[in-house]
């Protein structure tokens, strides 16, 4: 087989890869109410997510290292395997306590598998070329966003949800035996293996302690609880004995002389701003779609379409685009277009329609695809292959660090104004109503003095709805969607303010761009060649 034709077949496996375990992060959300319903377990849903987010969050640097130092087709094909294997667990859990422990073995396999499509892609193309490739990973990401929910309902209403578990299986096998073809005949970057094990203890011990205390703090504990202040006095004792190690490690996990690329460190700084802003307030967008302007939980994923829409041009066009102007230029205005959309989203009032909050959120998606692939790309192009894995693999783990930190910031941010504003605007109108305090509406009103933001609900929840009468829904339901408003204009406002920090950062990157075509790439025969000289150019 020559090598245009094993690359070809490395390429449909890379999509296959990375569009199933991109589908997965969107196609269990649908199915979750079915399986709550089956399974019980309401109070611990959160950690179905949560579990996949630390256990994939972790795994991502230590990934990134190991596939420099044993290649890339065995650590991509074991991501591969243990994610079908964690999600054929998944669909054999019988409750909930094991789905999330399974979710959590998928995190692992998932973890794997992101950023090291990406890193392929840079092994195998010319830094030239690789902004077109890694451009359409980034809009088969968004595509995969877009029909996740679909799929995910289709298998509930006419098969099982088991099934959105077991769908990964047929493709997973597929996209393993094309990449282990694709690959043959690799070599590895470094004949002489030496593992940081204790990097790799004190990072994970460290990351999940961080993890967790931003996860659980202030949702199921109070900050200033001891669990809280234990796990993050935990993350901050081992991430700085991880920092000793790895000044003094042969094969250090996660090198700090990367940091002394300017490249590597304003990129990283770059995608953790833009982490923080933008997952942080995507949490937040169909609160507002559902509990201000009203609409259908169903209609509201709908919403977000025409912004992953957006994303998915904007990231062809920004790999079009890095051949011809620099990384500062993309990362700039990508930053100022979110800058941009971040502040029409803070305009919005009880009175703003679904369709103005559509083309507000397309601004934002516009300039999230103009800065997603450019970190990939910049990254790589500042590092040799055999520091490209663990490179490419930072970008993935500071970004969703920051998404992490940025739901925890701004669910602060969130929770302080609507507690405020409640108190300001919405008990001293209830407190007027005759007979509101004694009536059959004086218990939730009780609640609510000790938890304000739980009124938020009865705008959430239809069934909630339906029991107050009309007349008494026209009077306490303006102000409280008011309240909401307020409290996530503030959100938006502080998300722009990143956003914005953002753009700063941007200017010190200089005039870095894209340079020629000397860069050693992979030869999937085995070992490196000049990419002037390669066989691998762009069908």
């Amino acid at each position: 087989m020559n090598t245009d034709s094993r690359r070809n077949i490395l390429l449909i496996g890379l999509i296959l890869g990375m569009f199933f375990s991109a589908l997965d992060q969107t196609i269990v959300g649908t199915a979750m109410p079915r399986i709550i319903g089956e399974l019980g377990g309401l109070e611990i849903l959160t950690w179905v997510t949560t579990a996949y987010m630390l256990s994939s969050t972790t795994i991502v640097p230590i990934a990134g290292k190991l596939a420099d130092l044993f290649g890339r087709r065995i650590l991509y094909v074991t991501g591969i395997f243990i994610f079908m294997l964690g999600s054929a667990l998944c669909g054999t859990s019988q409750n909930m306590t094991e789905l999330i422990i399974f979710r959590g073995l998928q995190g692992l396999g998932g973890g794997i598998m992101m950023p090291m499509a990406m890193t392929i892609v840079g092994d195998i193309f010319p830094p030239e070329k690789r902004g077109k490739w890694q451009g359409l990973m980034g809009a088969l990401f968004g595509f995969s966003s877009i029909i996740g929910p679909t799929i995910g309902g289709w298998f509930v209403d006419y098969a099982s949800w088991r099934w959105v578990f077991y769908v990964n299986l047929p493709v997973g096998i597929l996209a393993a035996v094309t990449i282990y073809i694709g690959l043959q005949g690799e070599k590895r970057l470094k004949d002489k293996v030496v593992i940081d094990y204790w990097g790799v203890a004190t990072l994970v011990i460290g990351i999940v302690s961080l993890l967790l205390g931003l996860s659980l703090g202030g949702k199921d504990y109070p900050w200033s609880s001891w669990q809280i202040i234990g796990l993050l006095s935990t993350a901050f004792v081992f991430l700085f004995t991880f920092i000793f190690i790895e000044k003094r490690a042969v094969e250090p996990i996660l090198s700090l002389d990367l940091f002394s690329n300017k490249v590597f460190l304003v990129t990283n700084i770059i995608g953790f701003l833009m982490g923080l802003g933008m997952f942080g307030t995507m949490m937040f967008l169909p609160l507002f779609l559902q509990g201000v302007v009203g609409v259908s939980a169903t209609s509201s994923g709908n919403t977000m379409i025409p912004m992953m829409l957006a994303m998915m041009i904007t990231s062809m066009l920004a790999g079009q685009l890095i051949s011809r102007v620099s990384f500062r230029t993309l990362f700039a205005t990508g930053m100022a277009i979110m800058t941009v959309g971040f502040y029409l989203l803070s305009t919005m009032t009880v009175h703003t329609t679904q369709w103005e909050a559509i083309a507000n959120i397309i601004v934002l998606g516009i300039g999230m695809g103009l800065v997603m692939p450019i970190l990939t790309i910049a990254v790589q192009q500042a590092f040799p292959a055999e520091q490209r894995g663990v490179a490419t693999s930072a970008t993935t783990f500071f970004r969703s660090i920051g998404g992490t930190l940025g739901m925890t910031v701004l669910g602060l941010v969130m929770n302080h104004q609507s507690v405020e504003l409640l108190k300001k605007d919405f008990f001293p109108v209830v407190q007027k109503i005759p007979g509101l305090q004694s009536g059959p509406f004086s218990g939730m009103l009780t609640k609510a003095e000790s938890d304000p933001q739980g009124l938020f609900n009865a705008l959430l929840s239809p069934e909630t709805l339906s029991k107050i009468p009309v007349q008494l829904q026209e009077i306490i339901l303006p102000p409280l969607k008011i309240a909401l408003s307020d409290s996530l204009h503030l959100v938006f406002l502080v998300a722009m303010g990143i956003t914005m920090l953002g753009i700063i950062v941007s200017l010190f990157m200089g005039n870095e761009r894209v340079v020629g075509t000397k860069e050693k790439v992979l030869d999937i025969t085995g070992g490196l060649k000049n990419a002037s000289e390669s066989a691998l150019h762009e069908t």
